[in-house]
């Protein structure tokens, strides 16, 4: 009987052992998959924009209260996805943007530069209604389209069959202030309450969006509205927290009123001069240079004046003028391949910042990306469709070539329509990749110079996990890959981190 109970107890004490064995073993498991776990995550976040930098205790307060901003933002996304501002198209939600705290924080931060953003589409809408102000100056209304045209004289223009001139002050008197001036705004911007329906396609927005810059065109280039209305988008830029720009442009011919007109270099001083007097103005603005952009739709022999044009444009303005790009819509205007050979032939100081890859196409019109890093382009514009072309992706990577994204921009232009699926957030997700943010033609959506792009950046684009070292990475980005000189550089980052300072104090406190 007593040896009976002891191999019972051995029994028993082998079962207990063997179980101990296996819950261990599954502990055990349990804790290393934990740690491989904490290990990606860890990964990940020291992989992305912004992880290289370590914040201050002040900025650590700053960041806490962004943080929990942030997160109860995304909470309630994942309540009512529908509601997740990124979703959305950005007009159906501008107004939840601007009473947002984070876009507050966001708006209030300095945020170092914008390094892609177009001439007649920068200035706030309601400065441009201000502008039809001005004495002498006439409009006509196309009778087919419906389009308006302006323009600045001390008599009436000549009037055509589709084209019968009368003074704006007639007309908005005629029709009431607020009705006329109604009316001007849908003309103005693509901002409307039906986004997704108005237009369906790529194709027809970019035809309304072109066309915005014909309505603009014979009321910006009257010369004295020319410079007030950079001096003034330099005033705005600079209270929306931005403090550098590099302006991309056509240099259209300039008139006035005794009918003198201004060509591209003379356009080009008159930027200079007015750079330089808000500089004088303003001691924490960093400064602007100038790239020139022509649109793409051209033939050969304008090719061949084209680089020719820019050749002279950068012999007389070495330092102002930053570089050479193409612009209009990639997928209407010629490739890059087609302006390639003289390209080429191009002296060597003069840097390319080439459009390529704003584009949902596939083996098309975004081929224009290898074609831009082939030819030594120190930025991409856009880079939408840079994913499609890993040889491309190891040529950013090597050679630091800063790609330049515009989240609103490709959403209002049909690329994209939820933020989150933005080819951006790849690049946030890993610092290996050059990114800076920017704005393209915020006129033209009634967007603040830079903030709401950043915003979106950061409730869309980043991780959840991304936090204020992204956007003070994104603000030192923006100077890091800018065209301006090493010298430069080091004065920028000067000014800026003393803005930075600054906000971080105000904030804390």
């Amino acid at each position: 009987m007593f040896s009976q109970l002891v191999v019972w107890l051995l029994a028993v004490s082998a079962v207990h052992a063997a179980f101990d064995i296996k819950t261990w073993r599954m502990n055990r498991e349990y804790e290393n998959y934990l740690q491989k776990r904490a290990y990606y995550l860890a990964e990940e976040e020291d992989r992305s924009v912004g992880s290289d930098i370590v914040l201050t205790a002040k900025e650590e307060i700053v960041n806490e209260r962004l943080m929990a901003l942030k997160t109860a933002e995304l909470e309630a996304g994942l309540e009512n996805p529908s509601q997740f501002i990124p979703w959305n198209h950005f007009f159906d939600v501008l107004e939840r943007i601007n009473s947002s705290e984070i876009f507050h924080i966001i708006q209030r931060m300095p945020k170092g530069g914008i390094l892609h953003a177009h001439d007649t589409a920068i200035c706030s809408t309601d400065y441009v209604v201000s502008l039809t102000y001005e004495p002498n100056l006439w409009q006509c209304t196309n009778p087919t389209t419906g389009a308006l045209e302006f323009r600045f004289s001390r008599e009436a223009p000549p009037s055509t069959e589709t084209c019968q001139w009368t003074l704006v002050s007639e007309e908005r008197a005629r029709q009431g202030e607020e009705q006329y001036n109604s009316q001007l705004r849908s003309q103005l911007s693509l901002y409307n309450t039906d986004p997704i329906n108005h237009n369906r396609d790529v194709d027809s927005i970019w035809r309304e969006f072109m066309g915005l810059f014909g309505v603009n065109f014979g009321l910006l280039t009257y010369a004295p509205v020319w410079k007030a209305y950079y001096k003034n988008y330099l005033k705005e830029m600079l209270l929306d927290g931005v403090q550098y720009l590099e302006l991309r442009g056509t240099l259209p011919q300039l008139y006035d009123l005794d009918g003198k007109t201004y060509n591209e270099e003379e356009n080009l001083q008159i930027y200079l001069d007015a750079t330089r007097e808000f500089k004088q103005e303003n001691p924490t603005f960093i400064g602007a240079k100038f790239i020139y952009a022509p649109v793409r739709v051209v033939d050969d022999a304008g090719i061949k004046t084209l680089m020719a044009k820019v050749t002279q444009l950068h012999e007389r303005f070495p330092t102002f003028l930053a570089g050479f790009d193409l612009v209009g819509q990639e997928d209407k205007g010629r490739p890059l391949i087609d302006f390639s050979q003289e390209i080429l032939q191009l002296p060597d100081t003069i840097n390319f910042y080439f459009h390529s890859g704003e584009t949902n196409w596939n083996g098309l019109t975004d081929i224009n990306l290898i074609d831009a890093v082939l030819l030594g382009s120190k930025r991409l514009g856009h880079g939408y469709a840079i994913f499609k072309h890993t040889k491309v992706l190891k040529m950013v990577k090597r050679e630091k070539i800063a790609i330049e994204v515009c989240p609103i921009s490709n959403q209002v232009l049909r690329l994209v329509s939820d933020m989150r699926n933005h080819p951006g957030s790849i690049l946030l997700a890993n610092k290996e990749y050059p990114v800076v943010i920017s704005s393209d033609d915020p006129s033209f959506w009634e967007a603040t110079p830079l903030s709401h792009d950043f915003y979106m950046a950061f409730m869309g684009l980043a991780s959840s996990r991304q936090d204020l070292r992204m956007l003070k990475q994104l603000a030192i980005n923006s100077i890091k890959y800018s065209a301006m000189t090493p010298m430069e550089k080091l004065d920028a980052m000067k000014l800026w981190e003393e803005q930075w300072k600054k906000f971080i104090d105000e904030l804390a406190a």
